[in-house]
């Protein structure tokens, strides 16, 4: 089942497009709705393609198409920041975000300044992990001893990249000027720290993520993660959703648990997305967990308990009656 449900995440990612979607459902409105998808077709915008939510997305896509009446596709992005911008676009239907970079959105705030987005959640869903690696030869022990070096601070328009240079600024760098900053996804960020034209990265994923464990699996001990703790108060008083959690030492065969700070993720909508179709997928997750965590054991991490915990992201009403 778990060779089956992971080939055909590729598959829906391989033939991903956008535009030309079509949803017969009626727009979300308030009282109670049918918790059944209308037919037509959608598209989920999910990050890198070394990435959880590549995979996920690509797993979850294969759900909705198997279980309802829509056709779902799954696309590789930049994630967080453009996927907000391309699902306001009308270019996605559903799109991964972290938690952070959604509450700017709705705000107006850091890479939405002055302008607010109308999206709402589908759910909470598992945490992402802020993965600091450095090479061990490179001199850094902390995010300030990053000063001068080469970073890969994530791909352009994404969490990682919000979260980075968050990292930094609490750290009393600039980003633009007091590191060597590379705009890198994680395929390109990998190589550069095998090859040595990297000091370090930040990412911010679920555990474990491929192309991290490549990473520490080819350089082993010439790579080591930073415990980044320490600037949590500092990025609490930008947004308190951030929180500290470890990196277990099984995760990338380390030798003891590395503390770090988490953000949760959130499923994003437009907020005329069709209540019907928001109830359906919402109820999917849940009803579908087991399966989800057989393409990436992150979707383990998703927890009902917690999926309602959006703000100040607004729960889409249908999301709202799957979840009630």
């Amino acid at each position: 089942m778990k060779r089956a449900l992971a080939a055909a995440a590729v598959l829906a990612l391989a033939v991903t497009g956008c535009g030309g979607k079509q949803q017969t459902d009626s727009p979300a409105a308030s009282g109670t709705q049918s918790c059944e998808a209308g037919e037509g077709r959608i598209t989920i915008a999910t990050g890198n393609s070394g990435g959880v939510y590549y995979v996920l997305g690509g797993g979850l896509a294969q759900l909705i198409s198997n279980n309802t009446k829509l056709r779902a596709t799954a696309a590789e992005t930049g994630a967080s920041v453009q996927n907000i911008q391309q699902l306001v676009a009308g270019n996605y239907d559903v799109a991964f975000s972290l938690a952070d970079t959604a509450a700017d959105a709705v705000n107006g705030k850091g890479s939405f300044d002055g302008k607010p987005q109308k999206v709402q959640a589908l759910s909470r869903i598992y945490p992402n992990s802020t993965q600091v690696l450095v090479r061990t030869d490179s001199g850094i022990n902390s995010v300030a001893d990053m000063k001068g070096k080469r970073i890969s601070t994530g791909s352009p328009k994404s969490g990682t990249e919000v979260i980075a240079n968050r990292l930094l600024q609490a750290a009393g760098l600039k980003p633009e000027s007091d590191v060597q900053a590379q705009r890198l996804d994680l395929a390109k960020t990998a190589d550069g720290m095998k090859a040595g034209t990297l000091d370090g990265l930040v990412w911010s994923g679920g555990l474990p993520t491929a192309q991290i464990t490549d990473i520490t699996t080819a350089l082993k001990d010439k790579v080591k993660f930073l415990d980044i703790t320490p600037l949590l108060p500092k990025l609490k008083a930008v947004n308190p959703v951030y929180d500290q959690a470890v990196i277990p030492a099984k995760t990338y065969a380390q030798p003891s648990d590395v503390p770090t700070i988490v953000v949760p993720n959130l499923l994003l909508v437009r907020e005329d997305f069709p209540a019907g179709n928001a109830c359906a997928i919402t109820k999917l997750i849940f009803d579908k967990q087991a399966e989800l965590a057989k393409v990436h054991p992150a979707a383990k991490e998703i927890s009902k308990q917690l999926a309602t915990q959006t703000d100040p992201v607004p729960l889409h009403p249908g999301a709202k009656q799957a979840l009630g």
